[in-house]
């Protein structure tokens, strides 16, 4: 389960509005019949018009200052393991989606009209979506880089001896072309994997677009805030403040175990990816600590999320390498950023 939680912004700026992120959302009905798209949905109502969504987005963002984001997108992305857990991916991503926004509100460090945040204390809108393409930030993209550049390369000499301003034979660079890009290291149905190419797959996640004020346009609820928990006098008053994501993530993965009867390998969880970054010593003991089955599972995971592979790892924890450490926890740092993970 990777999840994120992040401000919208366009450029240095934040969003005024939720006009274009609405209409990126948009993209994957464009050409279907009515009956074939996915709407957008709330906790209360479904069907709900891109147009509705950017007016309520829109109209829910008093006395907030140009540089305080108006809105916050959250993006939830099962793994193939998850999803095939699913009996109908839209259906059950709907119904887990208004289970995760429970969980969402009871992060929050909050009160309002001294009251801890409830569902019916927030404004958002969610949308289903099946497809994902490869990001520059993706591994297989970066790591199929120095074969794209050589190849771009190849191009635009054939395209300068084509048009006479450098000599060379066509046929020998097309097909150096062609052995550069049978030898790109990921492939995908035969075909070199590039940025901006569709994924194979169930690729079904979740899109959440929630306003920073609460649904009485009244009061301020940042899931950004670098507080997890505190309070700090207003106006003489004392008051809660702080989102706790490490409680969220958690409750996330948790919420989608008992609503689908998911078995959450260790490697899955959201605390075993933190651990392998803040502390690979506890981290590889749990490890080693795992039933025969489960570790089996485990390194099979870790090798299908993109998280590096360990070499021969020692049995003792006092084996194990501060160096070997520091290495993969550098590589799973830019598996994670590329998988979107939210830590």
């Amino acid at each position: 389960m990777y999840i994120t939680i992040t401000s919208q912004k366009m450029g240095g700026n934040y969003s005024k509005s939720a006009t274009d992120f609405v209409g990126y959302l948009e993209k994957e009905n464009q050409g279907l019949e009515q009956e074939d798209m996915e709407c957008f949905f709330n906790q209360f109502g479904d069907e709900i018009s891109a147009e509705e969504v950017i007016k309520e987005i829109d109209g829910n963002t008093a006395k907030l200052e140009n540089m305080e984001p108006r809105f916050y997108s959250i993006t939830v992305s099962p793994s193939k393991y998850e999803l095939g857990k699913l009996q109908d991916n839209s259906e059950d991503l709907k119904k887990y989606s208004r289970e995760l926004m429970k969980d969402y509100v009871t992060s929050f460090n909050r009160e309002i009209n001294g009251n801890p945040v409830t569902i019916d204390d927030i404004k958002y809108y969610a949308k289903i979506e099946h497809q994902r393409t490869f990001k520059g930030s993706d591994l297989q993209v970066r790591e199929n880089q120095p074969f794209a550049t050589k190849i771009l390369q190849l191009k635009t000499d054939i395209r300068k001896i084509g048009n006479g301003t450098m000599e060379g034979n066509i046929k020998y660079k097309e097909k150096e072309i062609t052995k550069l890009e049978r030898e790109a290291p990921h492939q995908q149905e035969g075909k070199r994997i590039v940025q901006g190419m569709e994924k194979e797959g169930s690729q079904s996640h979740i899109h959440i677009i929630v306003s920073r004020k609460d649904a009485s346009n009244k009061f301020s609820l940042s899931p950004g805030s670098k507080y997890k928990a505190s309070n700090v006098e207003l106006n003489g008053k004392e008051v809660k403040r702080g989102f706790d994501r490490d409680s969220f993530f958690e409750k996330a993965e948790k919420t989608f175990d008992k609503t689908f009867g998911y078995h959450r390998n260790f490697a899955e969880t959201y605390q075993a990816r933190k651990d392998f970054i803040k502390n690979p010593k506890i981290y590889f003991a749990a490890l080693m600590k795992l039933p025969t089955n489960e570790k089996a599972l485990a390194f099979k995971l870790m090798g299908k999320t993109g998280l590096p592979m360990m070499p021969s790892i020692p049995v003792t924890q006092g084996q194990l390498a501060m160096k070997l450490f520091k290495g993969l926890r550098r590589g799973v740092e830019v598996a994670i950023k590329s998988s979107s993970i939210g830590i």
